[in-house]
């Protein structure tokens, strides 16, 4: 096909480009003050750590779980979702930045028609044929009131608005993983006292019914042996269920082809130091979720300009060049050649409401993502007080429950001197075996809650997550320049 030169196209074209998207009837962006306190509800003696940093390895020391994290990252299926969710938005940011521009397409054809005698000015039957090719844009809207730009912006700001949540799942992910390694760990731990309890309890039952058989025991120390050996087995069977529900748990948060056996016991726990809380107004540039709250404002109010615009007119142009002949041979002649630049202006009178209905939609919609956005922020700044206060009270728990397993032991060694002198009954050191067991499962639970309690910090003040590259199609940067 042979393109022709159309000169008198030009200026129009170039005032046009010129035209096209020179302003925007958006609202200027705009983020609300939250209002945050000054400070954190922290207890005075809240240790100054560091900052949370976009390492997470540098907090989780564990070589064990930093694979499962890894593994979790790598193979996760709903973190897996989330990237797809920003694959989708990409794409989606795509076509709305490529909507501003003209579509430009390639014909060509051929036409061969007969016309019978009745139809035909010469009464006699006429055969007709004709060749055409040209190069056209069909309908191109001029941006004029930023419509489309708004539209444009308004997707590009969903876009970032999913590799937030997508930062804000892997954060999710690394935590959820943590807190399973840990409960894997409490559960060994109570596990390995109560198979040590339950078989200092079968040995204590054996010697007691030994003396029942020649007559130094009365059967009534058996019956209560047998009691609390039930009950450590009962614990145990019961610890043994939890151990390896969790451990499916882990299997699907990582993939893993086989859960770790209760048998190989997990290592004690290592964390980094713990993180500082820092300043309320830092969680707006740490927590992926509020920023992604944040981009979602900005597309509302972008949505905002673009039903504005929708009340002025729609500037379109339709042009073709190119040539039509009756011959083939002729088609690429320069007297073939032609053109078509059809300009058009459409403002509708009467829509029912419709467009002055859309611009209230866009508004309130404006308004719901501010309350979200500020529902995000306070959420966010009571989950790290909640970390930092259960992190406080946590460890003042952990001391007594330490003291509390310090003293049961004394008591068990006193009470086993006693017994040894015939001081005492066995019963009172059964049961001071039982108060040592329970102080000693307590006190685990506390340390594993404490280390949990860590972890959410961790979360709560959105830290641990490298920042990934957030750039669409053409490299498009917010104004942030994440």
């Amino acid at each position: 096909m042979t393109l022709i030169p159309f000169p008198r196209l030009a200026p129009a074209a170039g005032l046009a480009m010129l035209l096209a998207g020179c302003t925007s009837l958006a609202p200027p962006p705009a983020t609300p003050d939250p209002a945050l306190p000054a400070h954190f509800d922290a207890a005075p003696s809240e240790p100054a750590g560091p900052a949370v940093g976009d390492d997470w390895q540098a907090f989780f020391t564990d070589a064990r779980l930093q694979a499962r994290i890894r593994q979790a990252l790598a193979f996760n299926r709903d973190l897996r979702g989330a990237m797809l969710q920003v694959a989708e938005a990409r794409a989606a940011y795509g076509i709305r930045r490529g909507e501003p521009l003209p579509a430009v397409g390639l014909g060509a054809g051929g036409m061969r028609e007969r016309v019978p005698a009745d139809l035909s000015l010469t009464r006699h039957t006429s055969y007709g044929t004709q060749y055409q090719a040209g190069l056209g844009i069909a309908s191109w809207e001029l941006d004029f009131w930023g419509r489309m730009a708004s539209l444009e912006e308004a997707a590009l700001q969903q876009y970032f608005a999913s590799v937030e949540v997508r930062q804000a799942a892997t954060l999710a992910l690394i935590a959820q993983v943590a807190q399973t390694h840990l409960l894997l760990q409490e559960l060994d731990e109570r596990l390995r006292l109560a198979r040590r309890t339950v078989a200092s309890r079968a040995e204590s039952r054996r010697i007691v019914a030994r003396r029942v058989e020649v007559g130094a025991a009365s059967r009534l120390s058996l019956t209560q042996v047998d009691t609390l050996l039930n009950q450590a087995e009962v614990l145990a069977a019961q610890l043994e269920q939890a151990r390896a529900q969790q451990a499916h748990a882990m299997r699907l948060l990582t993939g893993e082809t086989e859960p770790a056996a209760s048998d190989t016991p997990e290592a004690p726990l290592q964390l980094g130091s713990a993180p500082r809380a820092g300043l309320p107004s830092e969680l707006l540039l740490r927590r992926p979720d509020l920023l992604a709250a944040e981009h979602r404002l900005r597309a509302a109010q972008a949505q905002i300009g673009a039903a504005r615009a929708a009340f002025f007119p729609s500037i379109s142009l339709t042009a073709l060049a190119g040539t039509a002949s009756t011959d083939l041979s002729r088609l690429l002649g320069a007297s073939a050649g032609g053109w078509a630049f059809v300009p058009s202006l459409t403002l509708p009178l009467f829509d029912g409401q419709r467009r002055r209905n859309n611009l209230t939609l866009a508004e309130a919609r404006r308004d719901e993502a501010v309350a979200a956005y500020e529902k995000a922020v306070q959420n966010a700044f009571r989950e790290v007080s909640d970390a930092l206060s259960t992190r406080h009270w946590l460890g003042e728990q952990l001391a007594l429950a330490r003291d509390a397993v310090r003293i049961q032991r004394e008591r068990t060694r006193l009470s086993e001197r006693r017994l040894d002198v015939g001081a005492t009954t066995s019963l009172e050191l059964l049961d001071a075996q039982r108060d040592l067991l329970a102080a000693e499962q307590q006190e685990v639970q506390l340390r594993r809650a404490l280390a949990s309690s860590e972890v959410a910090l961790y979360a709560a003040l959105g830290g641990g997550v490298p920042r990934q590259d957030t750039a669409g199609p053409a490299a498009p940067r917010d104004s942030r320049g994440e």
